[in-house]
């Protein structure tokens, strides 16, 4: 090849890459910017550009150093645009290590990814055209995940927006602290949080609410047209936004899942317990004080629990407890005082859910009837998933009212993908209208009534 030959070569090869260069630029530049109250944030393009993901927005400062085991406190404010392109941190947890165990295969077989104290962050799937103009108010939901409040973050492979936003809803999804990190009891921590201790997953919860009321319209969506749903520890979660006053105001619908918080699966904490875990755990640590307990790493703590597991051959108590000002009330007692959000409702359980969901579940449903005027609506999902014998297990039903079938490992059919569309209309016309039939006379799915009980059935055509 002579001189020339090259040189020329070598300026094509320089064009393609300015060429790559200047489409990425001019991508970059396309992507919608929003502002929030701590600065703008600029979102990623998806689904060809119809809906835009904002990815690890921060609701919250990091809760490490002297914020471990505190309140959410504010993020910081930045001056330049903050590019969110990519997932946060999920919170301190442990390893999905065991490849053979039923959920690891069925949600996590892609690996866990990187988990850090600084995790308060949340992301949000909108229209592209509603990010570009606030005036839309396009309805919100804002999801919270589960896994026993020990584990799980808002950026699972189950949950994606692209198909709520297609149908002009706005989904927020979120992380929260877990385990010892979240939900930590001890009589020392009391003394320093006027009398209070523990909740602190849950106060983050809150705080990722009240952010999505403060911020949203700037993303195209209503802040006075927002439900909260969840699934397993995420819809216990769900009732205690419901219940607690601090919430008050904040939501308009809520959906309760997989019968997280109404069966018998996931006890509520009695403070009592949890304290006398958290005093244990310190003792195990060699702990005299809390300086020195906010001086361990978080896999010391990891450890702290396992071992603590291993040693008393029972499951610690780190979930949420009543008696403090987030959670004055348990929720079965406020749902009998009247004091729970006076919102439409959609509850449900899976068929091959863990207990039975159906008692608990209709005697909420009854309660509320007799106390309100607004509906409860009440489903049953039915489909025993395809590809083993599992059944319509806890859970299962994610990969349906997230419209993420394709992102499994199962065989499904198209029977199953119609009934994704049916489950991701019933839930996004909940969230617009609080009535999963939609707003066009259609009452296929009557509300539940003391005298009709009526129960509305998820289950592929036959």
């Amino acid at each position: 090849m002579n001189l020339m030959n090259k040189f020329l070569m070598a300026l094509a090869i320089v064009a393609v890459f300015s060429s790559c260069k200047s489409k990425n630029v001019e991508q970059e530049s396309m992507n919608p910017i929003v502002s929030t109250n701590n600065g703008k944030v600029q979102g990623v393009l998806v689904d060809d550009g119809k809906t835009t993901v904002f990815r690890g927005i921060p609701y919250a400062a990091p809760p490490v150093g002297d914020l471990r085991w505190k309140k959410p406190q504010p993020a910081a404010n930045w001056d330049t645009v903050r590019i969110c392109d990519t997932f946060s941190s999920a919170a301190i947890q442990a390893p999905h290590s065991d490849p053979e165990e039923f959920y690891t295969k069925e949600f996590y077989w892609e690996g866990d990814p990187e988990f850090s104290e600084d995790c308060l962050y949340l992301n949000v799937w909108t229209p592209t055209e509603a990010a570009s103009h606030p005036e839309k108010k396009l309805p919100v939901a804002m999801w919270i995940h589960g896994g026993a409040y020990t584990h799980g973050w808002g950026f699972e492979v189950t949950m994606d927006g692209e198909s709520w936003a297609k149908r002009d809803v706005i989904l927020v999804t979120i992380n929260y602290r877990v385990g010892a990190l979240g939900f930590l009891c001890h009589p020392l921590l009391a003394e320093e949080g006027n009398g209070e201790s523990g909740n602190y997953g849950t106060w983050d919860q809150a705080a990722a609410l009240r952010w999505v009321k403060d911020n949203i319209a700037n993303f195209g969506g209503d802040p006075n047209n927002i439900t909260v749903f969840g699934q397993s520890a995420g819809a216990a979660s769900v009732k205690n936004m419901v219940a607690s006053p601090v919430t008050k105001g904040l939501l308009s619908r809520a959906i309760i899942q997989s019968g997280g918080g109404l069966g018998e699966f996931i006890p509520e904490s009695r403070l009592q317990e949890s304290l006398d875990f958290g005093k244990a755990l310190m003792e195990m640590a060699g702990c005299t004080t809390l300086e020195q307990m906010r001086a361990l790493s978080p896999q010391e703590l990891q450890d702290l629990v396992a071992n603590y597991r291993k040693e008393k051959k029972q499951y610690p108590r780190l979930s949420p407890v009543t008696g403090d000002q987030l959670l004055p009330k348990s929720f079965d007692q406020a749902t009998l005082d009247g004091e729970i959000a006076d919102v439409p409702y959609m509850i449900g359980w899976n068929l091959d859910d863990m207990g039975d969901m159906s008692k608990a579940i209709a005697r909420f449903a009854e309660t509320r009837a007799k106390q309100s005027k607004q509906p409860a609506y009440v489903y049953e999902f039915m489909r025993k998933l395809p590809g083993d014998d599992s059944g319509a297990f806890h859970s299962a039903e994610l990969w349906y009212m997230f419209g993420t079938l394709d992102k499994s490992w199962r065989p499904f059919t198209e029977a199953d993908h119609v009934l994704s569309e049916q489950m991701l209309d019933a839930w996004t016309n909940f969230a617009k209208y609080g009535n999963p039939n939609g707003n066009g006379g259609n009452d296929a799915w009557k509300p539940f009534t003391p005298e009709t009980k009526d129960i509305h059935e998820f289950d592929i055509a036959q």
